[in-house]
C-alpha cells in the first residue's frame, strides 16, 4: 500500500477507536479507492478491525466500561451468525443503499440528542437512564448484525452503537465499551467463516499494522479516558456518516 493509503489507515484507526469501533467500514473506504482487488479489502479490513478492537477493547474495559452482562448475550447470538455471513458472498446494492440510508437518520439523531440533551455538561451521560434489554431481543440483536456482520466484512459496531443508543441500553462510555469486544469477536468470527470457505488470510504489511495499532490505541486512550460524553457522541455521529456515505456510495456505483 501507499504511503498515502498506510496514514489513512492509522487516522481511520484513531477516530473509530475513540469511539470503541474498529474502523472496517472506513478501511473499506480507503482500499476501494486506492484500486485494490474486493477480495482483498474484506478479509484485510477484518485483520486491521481484530487488531484495533483489540486494542480499544483493553482500554474502554481499564477505563471501567466494559459491562459483561450485555456483551455475553449479544456475542453468544452474534458469532455463530457472523461465521455464516463470512462464508457468505453477498452482492446486494439495495440492502447496503438502504443500510446507509438507515446509519444516515442515526448519525443525525445522535447529533441532534448530543446537542439537545448532553451538550456542555462535561464527562458523565446524561441521556435516559439505561434500561435492561429482554433476553429474546437481545438474542435477535446480536445474531441479526453478527449475520449483518459477517455478510458484509465490518465487525457490526456500525449496526451495533445506533441501535443500543437508541434503546437506552447502557450510557454512551458503555455502549462503546461493550462495542469493542463484540467487534472483536465478530470480526474473528468473519475470517473464520471465510477461512472456512476456502479464502485466505491477506498479506498485510507492517507498516500497515503499526499504523492502525498507533491510531487505535491513541484512539481509545481518548475514548476511554479523555473526551467528554457531548464530543464522543458527535465523533460517534461523523463514524456513522462515514459508514453511511461508503454503503450509499457502493449502492450507487461509487468506490
Amino acid at each position: 500500500m501507499s504511503l498515502v493509503v498506510t496514514v489513512a489507515i492509522g487516522l481511520v484507526a484513531l477516530l473509530y477507536a475513540a469511539v470503541g469501533h474498529a474502523g472496517a467500514t472506513g478501511y473499506t473506504a480507503v482500499m476501494a479507492i486506492a484500486g485494490l482487488p474486493p477480495a482483498t479489502i474484506r478479509p484485510t479490513a477484518l485483520v486491521l478491525n481484530v487488531l484495533v478492537a483489540a486494542i480499544a477493547t483493553v482500554q474502554f474495559a481499564r477505563a471501567g466500561h466494559f459491562r459483561r452482562g450485555l456483551f455475553l448475550p449479544l456475542a453468544a447470538a452474534s458469532v455463530p451468525c457472523a461465521a455464516l455471513g463470512g462464508a457468505t458472498t453477498l452482492a446486494a446494492g439495495m440492502f447496503e443503499a438502504l443500510l446507509g440510508a438507515v446509519l444516515l437518520v442515526s448519525a443525525a439523531r445522535i447529533v441532534l440528542e448530543a446537542r439537545g440533551g448532553a451538550a456542555g455538561r462535561g464527562t458523565e451521560d446524561v441521556a435516559s437512564p439505561a434500561r435492561p434489554l429482554p433476553p429474546p431481543m437481545v438474542a435477535a440483536l446480536g445474531g441479526g448484525i453478527g449475520l449483518l456482520s459477517g455478510l458484509t466484512g465490518v465487525g457490526g459496531g456500525v449496526f451495533l452503537t445506533p441501535v443500543l443508543l437508541a434503546l437506552h441500553a447502557a450510557p454512551v462510555k458503555r455502549v462503546a465499551g461493550v462495542t469493542a469486544p463484540f467487534i472483536l469477536v465478530n470480526s474473528l468470527a468473519g475470517l473464520a467463516g471465510g477461512i472456512a470457505a476456502g479464502g485466505r488470510l491477506p498479506p498485510v504489511s507492517l507498516p500497515v499494522v503499526a499504523v492502525a495499532a498507533l491510531g487505535g490505541l491513541v484512539g481509545s486512550q481518548l475514548g476511554a479516558f479523555r473526551l467528554p460524553v457531548p464530543m464522543l457522541r458527535l465523533l460517534m455521529a461523523a463514524v456513522l456518516a462515514v459508514a453511511s456515505v461508503k454503503l450509499l456510495g457502493q449502492a450507487f456505483g461509487g468506490p
